[in-house]
């Protein structure tokens, strides 16, 4: 019986996964016109198991050299002598265990090159004994190699990447031996990557791998991509579940980043079946909820990558953060170093030239991460009794219009009347703080990232899976109110809810604070005014 999978790479016989064999195919293409690139894509991306994909689809037609630097150590990196030693080993390896076929005076060589330590340019040899290899080689050979990160600050892998760079030209220009492809994979886009000039702090002009070319394929896992594999799944457990509908929705969640994808499955495969007593019940809204509210409260890998590099970079954190809690609006520039870093480290991505935060997973994350940094600063509603009570819940349901009631009286107690320093990421970190404990180990809340600006904020909460839909907003006068009364009615309608609520922060002497019903149409709106 397979499973889902989040830990190295996913295998089809053994794990639940989406069909790859279109992203394999264009891959493919560019292999078979000879160009040399980059898989760059954040930590968990797929990487790893579309290139376990791409090397089964390549293996009739070509020789593939598949290696991993992780099983390089950094003492590997030190020397030319001791890289080659360790590239050798590697494909070696490969040979022992029948991977790939080493063609006998390519394998006599490449076994005496280690055992020979006397020659002056190590890495130089082995670049002419790998072109060698492609001249005598039946098939067109392939260099595959994962996990470059680990190399990409090292001199010596500079000096490969070159002589790499020397081989393409001189296949193209000169007719000479060279790899037919060569595939790097990691985080750090090598493409960028300028090589150090030994006798001084000056860098060349050229990349030693501006001849790669451009990976723009989708990675992602598209929605009918994720039915595909959930109706796999239903196929050998039969739970009824509606797999458009749940693949829709973790779309949504996740924006097809493949390991939150897996997990989420994984989550309720494994533990909200528990939880909920059988599998029916938890392939609904309702297992969702719990899967999302399971990953969003762990510390796994992803999430441990993401909070390291906000910590080594600080003004990374401060654009997300601006991002997110202050509704700043970034034009998407993509020779702007510090997009291009939250864009390779999967933070962001460029949505109609506009930087949003990469998934909902992520914003909720990030924001919870905020949050409790403002917590830890200073929580005016850490002695609100309130908060510890259950007396916003009757019945599994969410008593929104009491929430928005006893904030405003609460708010105006601890805070006082608004004042003109008042912006609207005030009114939404200390909503948030309030709603947050509230619905903490039950319920999950997330920013609709498509109505965000700098007027009005849509926090949507998903609880016992129900869903319920507050509006944010500064007050802006009478005819904008009515404006937004219109566009909550009509994203309810999205939803299919009948009841809203909107908060809106006002500065008016006269306002009348507090909780009053509204009827749009055939909506109840709740509007609260502070």
């Amino acid at each position: 019986m397979r499973k889902f999978n989040t830990t190295a790479v996913c295998i089809p016989s053994k794990h639940y996964m989406v069909d790859l064999s279109e992203r394999v195919t264009e891959i493919k293409k560019m292999v078979d016109a000879g160009e040399y690139f980059t898989i760059n894509r954040a930590r968990q991306y797929g990487k790893t198991t579309t290139l376990n994909a791409l090397r089964n689809a390549l293996q009739k037609s070509c020789t593939v050299i598949s290696i991993d630097f992780q099983g390089l150590g950094d003492a590997s990196f030190r020397t030319e002598e001791s890289f080659c030693n360790g590239l050798i080993k590697l494909i070696l390896e490969e040979n022992e265990y029948g991977l790939i076929e080493i063609p006998s005076n390519i394998l006599d060589r490449l076994e005496n090159f280690i055992a020979v330590g006397h020659l002056d340019n190590k890495l130089n040899d082995l670049l002419k004994l790998l072109r060698l290899w492609c001249k005598s080689s039946p098939k067109p050979v392939v260099l595959m190699i994962d996990e470059v990160d680990s190399a990409t600050n090292n001199q010596v892998f500079l000096d490969f990447l070159a002589g790499l760079r020397e081989g393409y030209i001189n296949r193209d220009t000169k007719g000479m031996p060279a790899f037919q492809s060569v595939i790097l994979a990691g985080v750090t886009d090598v493409k960028h990557l300028k090589s150090k000039i030994r006798d001084g702090d000056q860098h060349k002009v050229n990349s030693p791998w501006n001849i790669a070319a451009d990976f723009d394929i989708d990675m992602s896992l598209s929605e009918s991509g994720i039915q595909g594999m959930l109706e796999e799944y239903e196929a050998d457990h039969h739970t009824g579940m509606d797999t458009a509908d749940i693949a829709r929705q973790i779309r949504a969640y996740t924006s097809g980043y493949p390991f939150l994808v897996s997990r989420i499955c994984q989550l309720v495969d494994e533990n909200a079946g528990k939880s909920m007593g059988d599998l029916p019940k938890a392939w609904t809204r309702s297992g969702l909820d719990e899967a999302v509210k399971l990953l969003l409260s762990e510390d796994n890998t992803l999430f441990q990558s993401i909070t390291g590099k906000l910590t080594n970079y600080p003004e990374l954190k401060a654009s997300i953060r601006s991002i997110l809690m202050e509704g700043t609006k970034l034009t998407y520039n993509a020779q702007q170093e510090s997009i291009q870093q939250m864009q390779m480290y999967g933070l962001i991505r460029n949505d109609h030239n506009t930087v949003r935060v990469a998934n909902r997973i992520f914003e909720t994350m990030l924001y919870n991460l905020f949050l409790s940094e403002e917590e830890l600063k200073s929580n005016v509603f850490s002695k609100e009794g309130d908060l510890a009570k259950n007396i916003f819940v009757s019945d599994g349901k969410l008593n929104v219009r009491l929430i928005l009631d006893r904030f405003i009286k609460t708010y105006h107690e601890v805070c006082g009347p608004l004042e003109d320093k008042f912006r609207e990421k005030d009114g939404r970190e200390q909503f948030l703080l309030y709603l947050k404990p509230i619905i903490n180990g039950t319920g999950n809340y997330y920013i609709e990232a498509q109505t965000r600006d700098q007027k009005r904020t849509d926090v949507i909460i998903d609880y016992l899976g129900q869903q319920y839909i507050i509006e944010l907003k500064i007050w802006h006068g009478e005819r904008y109110n009515i404006e937004g009364e219109k566009q909550i009615s009509e994203y309810l309608d999205y939803f299919g809810l009948t009841t809203g609520y909107m908060l809106s922060f006002n500065f008016n002497q006269k306002k009348e604070t507090g909780v009053h019903p509204v009827m749009i149409g055939d909506k109840m709106i709740y509007e609260g005014t502070v």
